[in-house]
């Protein structure tokens, strides 16, 4: 054998013997639920997508309209607000307006039977005024005393989409300050639509801890979607409110957040999506210019 063919033989050998040592090696690890009665902050240890899926199908996009009737005042007709219960007000008014509004967000169906159904979702998302104000501006900008257009709510229709049966949701009870609200209505069939239901336990959301795992379910922009996302700034008020690093688009208030205790499927119900990302904008406008007397 030459030197050159005993090298090549050498030479080749080695490159086997290398890509042997790097080859990929697979090792079966076994993860122990950790049983410590705590929030989970470690992603699941096995997959869950047919809890997930139950779980979505139980929240629904809900879409609410509030009308109005608007009167619109000339300044020059000086309307305050101790006016507004003067029952010649209207003969005042230059033009006669009728307007919405309009809000969507996401509900969690909770309840369904007896010919009765529920579901939970936001205050804001429900809530419209009665009576909607606004003021003239002066000429620095800022609002005067003199009321340009009272609007007074005639009615207001809340809708969910794809259940049997449900037209008109009522507003059951509502708690501004927290944020909640309960929707319902009393079926006209005695048949009970074919409707999932959220059946897991409700959580503490003041036991949730920096990093906490939590999956996020709602409406965003139309689509039902489940999300993922980890708890940061905990507690952060009395009412143990906290904040995710989810993507949060518009359709997604009202959407459930359920955090697992002990591994999956212990799922429990923590906390709504509320608030979606505020942007401000600021403008530098010229003080207004004294004329010389």
């Amino acid at each position: 054998m030459t030197f050159v063919k005993l090298f090549l033989y050498v030479l080749l050998l080695f490159i086997c013997l290398l890509t042997l040592s790097c080859s990929t090696t697979t090792y079966k690890e076994v993860y122990p639920i950790l049983m410590d009665g705590k929030y989970d902050s470690e992603f699941p240890y096995r997959g869950c997508s047919g809890q997930l899926e139950q779980i979505s199908e139980s929240v629904r996009m809900i879409s609410c309209i509030a009308y109005y009737k608007s009167w619109v005042f000339p300044l020059a007709a000086k309307v305050r607000l101790q006016n507004i219960h003067d029952p010649f007000l209207k003969e005042k008014a230059e033009k006669e307006v009728y307007l919405n509004q309009t809000a969507s967000g996401s509900a969690t169906v909770i309840y369904c039977k007896n010919q009765r159904i529920a579901l939970l979702t936001c205050a804001h998302v429900v809530y419209f005024g009665d009576t909607l104000i606004t003021y003239y501006q002066g000429e620095d900008n800022k609002q005067t005393e003199y009321i340009q257009s009272i609007a007074v709510k005639g009615r207001q229709t809340n809708y969910v989409a794809a259940i049997s049966g449900v037209h008109n949701l009522e507003i059951l009870c509502m708690d501004k300050e927290n944020d909640i609200a309960l929707i319902g209505q009393i079926l006209e069939s005695a048949v009970v639509p074919l409707v999932s239901v959220f059946n897991y336990p409700i959580g503490k959301a003041k036991e949730l801890e920096w990093g906490a795992f939590v999956y996020l379910f709602g409406y965003p922009a139309g689509y039902r979607v489940v999300t993922k996302a980890i708890v940061s700034n905990p507690n952060r008020d009395k009412y143990g409110s906290f904040l995710t690093d989810a993507v949060f688009n518009r359709g997604f208030s009202g959407g459930i957040v359920l955090a697992i205790r002990d591994g999956v499927p212990n799922f429990e119900l923590v906390g709504m999506m509320k608030l979606v990302p505020g942007y401000q904008h600021y403008y530098l406008t010229p003080a207004k210019r004294r004329r010389a007397g």
